[in-house]
């Protein structure tokens, strides 16, 4: 494979349109939605299935206000298919843009796909790097008066953030629905363990000639997932009727992991409260007013969610955090479906689940202990140290690996054991150069991060 080089695509593929979207019936009560895009003479069509639509709902809402929803969605959709191209000129005929939505979309792109940029190489701080524009006509369509009552969609990726927002929904006493996106048997059963009877099933199709592009040298990176999924589920809280719209998104996202192009590069940028609060504003002035959009977990840093989690073992063997385990890159290879044990993700996981979990529970879950894999040094350096770029994973913050590390070794200490392999070298090499490491962790396990959309009445259902 020859890696296509981004001025010989720029020059071939200067121009990237979204020319249009369609969605029906299946005949089978799905709702089958379909994109179009297009870059020189490549077509892409991609699809996605929301399941088991309610019929009644769907046909009292507007035409117009459906359109305009998955219009959107199919805004996110297209930077999956950009990237293959990387097109100077992005032409918008599917739907309509005012200039305000042109510069929000143009933003998010930027900065949601800054691990793309950072991965390839390719300046994107340049003048005139992107244009968006829209050959559509403006069209008015409602986006008030669409919901009624005060039903939950929370998004389920099965990992544990989403098993503490089902136990801390649940005391809402709203009703709640899961949202699950290609779901996976940990998803399904995560829901089916916290007694949620409602789930909204998506199937999402990505066109299998772009994988076959990534594997020809076309270009390939992340794009912002969580961005996609958000404007997936206010389509699905409109069609079913849902006003909560609740993520599992927490404070440590907002660390970004290396700086490029004198701009910060975040692999979790659309978890972050920046994101949260520009798509909370865009949904009610553009899709749907009512609906309430936020992050659940917002105030909390991963570590705390961690001890939160470590109350449920009822999730123990359910949950999966592990990216590895879903990768199959670009189809080459079969989704692992466990915990690899050596990625920095399962290492992240390990540290901050340990200091609230036995060794006999920690090993149920993972298999292995973690701590004595001499391999695993240079992910804690990663993890760690602000000048090496932190891994492009869902990971938390450098200072909460460390206070981790830290909480972990000083158990060990305590009850007069050895020192596993990584946490002897936290003791020579990080322990150090934190002379006030005990208050730092007691500040992280009791912070509550006051830039947050949480509702003030779900705030008590914390404790």
């Amino acid at each position: 494979m020859t890696k296509k080089t981004l001025s010989e695509l720029k020059k071939t593929y200067p121009e990237f349109y979204y020319k249009s979207f369609g969605y029906k019936d299946d005949g089978a009560g799905n709702l089958a939605i379909s994109f179009v895009f297009k870059a020189g003479d490549i077509l892409f069509k991609p699809k996605i299935t929301i399941k088991n639509i309610d019929s009644a709902t769907f046909l009292s809402l507007s035409k117009k206000t459906i359109d305009n929803l998955v219009f959107n969605l199919g805004m996110i959709e297209l930077f999956s298919y950009w990237k293959a191209f990387c097109s100077p000129k992005i032409i918008v005929e599917a739907g309509y843009l005012d200039k305000k939505q042109i510069n929000w979309w143009k933003d998010i792109l930027i900065n949601g796909m800054g691990q793309y940029f950072f991965e390839n190489k390719i300046d994107f701080t340049k003048k005139n790097f992107l244009e968006i524009t829209c050959n559509a006509t403006r069209i008015a369509y409602p986006t008030s008066g669409l919901i009624k009552g005060s039903d939950i969609l929370l998004p389920i990726g099965g990992g544990k953030d989403s098993a503490v927002s089902i136990e801390i929904s649940k005391k809402t006493g709203h009703h709640i629905s899961c949202l699950v996106l290609n779901p996976t048997k940990n998803s399904l059963k995560m829901i089916k363990t916290g007694n949620i009877e409602s789930a909204i099933v998506c199937k999402r199709t990505i066109e299998k000639k772009l994988l076959q592009m990534n594997r020809e040298g076309f270009l390939n990176g992340h794009t912002p997932f969580v961005g996609y999924l958000s404007f997936l589920s206010v389509l699905c809280a409109v069609i079913f009727n849902k006003r909560y719209v609740v993520f599992s998104n927490e404070k440590s996202s907002n660390e970004g992991n290396v700086i490029f192009k004198g701009k910060e590069i975040n692999h979790q940028y659309s978890k972050t409260f920046d994101f949260e609060k520009k798509f909370k504003d865009y949904s009610k002035k553009y899709l749907a007013s009512e609906i309430e959009y936020f992050s659940l977990l917002r105030p909390l840093y991963e570590i705390q969610i961690a001890r939160i989690f470590s109350k449920n073992p009822q999730y123990f063997n359910i949950f999966l955090s592990c990216n590895e385990a879903q990768k199959t890159y670009s189809g080459t290879r079969k989704k692992l479906g466990k915990w690899c044990g050596n990625c920095s993700k399962c290492l992240f996981v390990f540290i901050i689940l340990s200091p609230f979990l036995s060794k006999q529970d920690m090993l149920s879950i993972f298999k292995k202990d973690l701590f004595e894999d001499k391999k695993l040094i240079k992910t804690i350096q990663e993890l760690t140290d602000e000048k090496k770029v932190k891994p492009l994973e869902c990971v938390g913050t450098r200072n909460e690996s460390v206070m981790g590390l830290y909480l972990n070794w000083k158990i060990n200490n305590a009850l007069g054991k050895k020192q596993p392999e990584l946490l002897s070298y936290f003791e020579k090499n990080i322990l150090p150069k934190y002379p006030n490491i005990e208050d730092k962790a007691d500040k992280i396990l009791k912070n509550w991060d006051k830039n947050n959309f949480v509702p003030e009445k779900w705030k008590e259902y914390f404790a």
